[in-house]
């Protein structure tokens, strides 16, 4: 018997991996150990009608790596992707665009996402026109900017990219990517690139969008805070693994994985201006994520953590369930039982 949970499951990633390969210095050439950068390792969620994921990590942790994953724009190198419980593997064609009419993409520039030799016309007709909407174009473009708050529609149709604010572009890229219908929009920092004041604006559209058409989305950011505030669930990853996770809510107010402390931590405080913080507690954490193409043997971020133990230099950790909230978990030995009792 098929439960309601797992009819809402739009888009699976189940143990998602990605290594690059890194191009051979000439000593190199002859030698059969070949180097990659470890970018993704053993990625495992879930998106669900109705519902944000927020996947969180400082840059260069592999979150904009795995969104590409899911939008199939990169081959993956080990795990599994499931559509609709369906694994999924397309390499171009009219694959992929069945594939991308499912599951739209997001980018974090909109003015690089958009060409700027054509108008938002052109842009919104070919997303249109690529996903099967052969009708009478007029009334479905001016549905697409209603939806993104773009009013009156005629006032943007003919304009081009440069004419628009940054807002008004990422909105511009939110209904080309809803022009093929999906079911799933993979948002990659989509307010990362906007003014501080326009962001939750951008932010509210999407949560609309989602409670209107019921779509599934991953946030991807690097600001814990706005996942707090828009996601359902957020995910942390650090240096392309997965460290904590658990509803949104649960994470961020008590978060367990040092990592995720670590991120709280660097939001602006106040306290820090006026000189009331302990110096030994300011340094704690502070250091450069370690090489993607050697990784640390164990916990990866051991050689910053501040309550690393011996094991975690060498044990690699599994998912701790934490006990404080159902669902929440940590790869963390601080939480192996275990070995405590």
């Amino acid at each position: 018997m098929t439960s309601t949970q797992d009819v809402d499951v739009v888009l699976e990633a189940v143990g998602l991996t990605k290594h690059f390969p890194v191009r051979r210095a000439l000593r190199q050439l002859f030698s059969k150990q070949r180097s990659a950068v470890h970018a993704v390792d053993d990625v495992h969620l879930t998106l669900r009608r109705g519902h944000v994921v927020a996947l969180v990590g400082e840059s260069g942790s592999g979150k904009s790596t795995v969104a590409r994953l899911l939008a199939q724009l990169y081959p993956r190198t080990g795990g599994d992707i499931r559509l609709h419980g369906a694994s999924t593997t397309v390499h171009g064609g009219r694959q992929f665009r069945r594939y991308a009419s499912r599951v739209q993409m997001i980018f974090q520039d909109p003015f690089a996402s958009l060409n700027p030799v054509h108008t938002i016309r052109y842009h919104l007709t070919r997303a249109l026109r690529v996903h099967g909407n052969n009708g009478d174009l007029e009334p479905a473009l001016h549905d697409l900017l209603n939806r993104v708050s773009l009013t009156p529609p005629e006032r943007y149709l003919d304009k081009f990219p440069h004419e628009l604010s940054g807002g008004q572009r990422q909105r511009v890229a939110i209904a080309r990517a809803l022009g093929a219908r999906p079911e799933a929009l993979l948002a990659d920092e989509p307010v990362s690139m906007l003014d501080v004041s326009i962001r939750l604006g951008v932010l509210n559209l999407l949560r609309d969008l989602k409670e209107r058409l019921n779509l599934a989305i991953l946030y991807i950011t690097h600001d814990i805070a706005s996942a707090r505030y828009f996601a359902d669930q957020t995910l942390v990853m650090y240096a392309g693994r997965m460290v904590e996770g658990g509803d949104s809510e649960t994470v961020t107010q008590t978060p367990a994985h040092p990592y995720t402390r670590l991120l709280i931590d660097s939001a602006p405080d106040p306290d820090r201006l006026t000189g009331d913080v302990d110096p030994l507690d300011e340094d704690r954490g502070n250091g450069e994520p370690p090489s993607l193409i050697n990784p640390p043997s164990g916990c990866r971020f051991h050689p910053r953590c501040p309550t690393a133990m011996p094991r975690c230099s060498t044990d690699l950790p599994v998912r701790l369930e934490i006990g404080d909230a159902p669902g929440h978990w940590a790869a963390c030995w601080l939480y192996d039982r275990e070995a405590v009792s």
